[in-house]
């Protein structure tokens, strides 16, 4: 990002209107991700439409550029790519730093091209993020990993396919082993996978590919692989289920009615299974859903008026990028709530700038935070520290009182396209320039 970006890299935002109107989910980033590693297990043209225009999905489109993949585009989220010819050896490692998605490349490469090097990941600061399920998992397909300097070295004469137990329901390395598998030699069975809705897409290419792959949106996958490349294919990205999520939680908190259209059936209840403890209630429209912002917002007590926990967990439990919203959520909401992040030890360590804001908030330790609602929010100057931080600290924003300044923008645009246009639409006051101290 180059000097002039940097300046013009906050929001201003005018708190306090209320929002009403249509938002339209855009694709799923993290679903477009390993969808586009995808497209290196065939020397085939693919069609990908619904792409998200954010910063981390043209990261990943420069990265697969740079190993020699020809991408041309095809208007507002649709591109045809074609991996034909393929160099791993020329794979930018800066762009390699920028996103932690380029972990997703190691299978893909590995099984059709026997070697890559990769950098350790970039990606959000929100606490460990370990990759050892992913190498655990190439390595019992017969993949050899290891360290060359800085670099994370893959190597393999051929993958065998195999039965593994991952040692723990990770997205991305479920989504490599599954891509690793398809180009290996037999079957692979996947005990305890991931099987969020972007897996589930993933998966669902891969099929369109020519895969053999069973038990789709389960904890056990079964992948018949040939040794072979797959087929081209054309695929419509699934709209995110973290940005609806997001948007329920913003709605809720800023009074007006907001319609969002086109939202999966089978993630509604997995994303209420949180906001709802909060009291969140929303309306069902065939494949629209409407959220009432002027309901009044009360914390729904477990039985025998205890505290209720708001807790993470792999789906279908309630998202860990949720969590950050549903902190917002809370301080709007009368009662106490505890909300328990357990994947990662930072991802709340933001709740310093909502007390700044006038939250009722006691941290208790990396993560838990208890809520105690509803507060009359006030704008202040904050900072973004990472995706889904920085949503929840715009959320707070537009239902604070007065004018906030919020840094370090560009993290909230990896992953929420034309954020400040479309939430403009419902009457949010939001300009994006060189406002306040950086």
């Amino acid at each position: 990002m180059n000097k002039r970006d940097l300046q013009a890299d906050t929001f201003r935002v005018e708190g306090g209107r209320p929002l009403a109107g249509v938002l339209t989910p855009s694709g799923s980033k993290n679903a477009a991700l390993p969808i586009l590693a995808a497209t290196l297990l065939t020397d085939q043209e693919v069609i990908l439409r619904n792409l998200p225009d954010i910063r981390d999905i043209k990261v990943m489109l420069e990265l697969l550029e740079t190993l020699g993949v020809s991408i041309s585009r095809h208007g507002s989220g649709t591109v045809h790519i074609c991996a034909d010819i393929l160099n791993p050896d020329s794979i930018d490692i800066d762009l390699c730093r920028a996103i932690r998605a380029s972990i997703l490349l190691a299978g893909p490469l590995v099984a059709r091209t026997g070697t890559v090097r990769l950098p350790p990941p970039g990606g959000d600061v929100i606490g460990r993020r370990r990759l050892d399920t992913h190498f655990l998992a190439l390595e019992n397909m017969g993949a050899k990993v290891s360290f060359h300097g800085k670099c994370l070295a893959f190597s393999s004469e051929g993958l065998i396919g195999c039965s593994m137990l991952l040692d723990e329901p990770s997205v991305t390395a479920t989504e490599n082993a599954m891509m690793a598998a398809c180009l290996a030699d037999g079957e692979t069975v996947l005990y305890n996978a991931a099987c969020e809705p972007n897996v589930q897409d993933l998966a669902r290419m891969l099929l369109s590919m020519g895969a053999s792959i069973d038990g789709i949106g389960t904890n056990r996958m079964t992948i018949n692989g040939n040794g072979g490349l797959l087929s081209g294919t054309e695929h419509t990205i699934t709209p995110d289920h973290i940005e609806i999520g997001s948007f329920i939680g913003l709605a809720a908190c800023c009074g007006g009615e907001v319609r969002i259209t086109g939202v999966p059936a089978d993630i509604v209840e997995p994303t209420m299974n949180g906001f709802s403890k909060l009291g969140i209630t929303i309306r069902s429209e065939g494949r629209d859903i409407l959220i009432d912002g002027s309901q009044e917002l009360h914390v729904r007590p477990d039985k025998g008026g205890s505290i209720p926990t708001i807790y993470d967990a792999p789906w279908p439990g309630f998202s860990p990028d949720l969590t950050s919203t549903a902190v917002v959520v809370a301080t709007q909401s009368f009662g106490t709530s505890l909300i328990f992040e357990k994947m990662f030890e930072s991802r709340l360590f933001f709740v310093d700038k909502l007390i700044a804001m006038g939250a009722g908030i006691i941290q208790c330790d990396p993560h838990r935070v208890v809520v105690s609602g509803p507060s009359s929010l006030h704008g202040t100057n904050v900072i973004s520290p990472d995706i889904r931080a920085g949503m929840a600290l715009l959320t707070a924003a537009l239902c604070a009182e007065g004018t906030s300044i919020i840094g370090n923008v560009h993290q909230i645009e990896r992953g929420y396209q034309n954020i400040v246009e479309r939430l403009g639409a419902l009457g949010a006051v939001i300009e994006r320039g060189p406002y306040g101290e950086r």
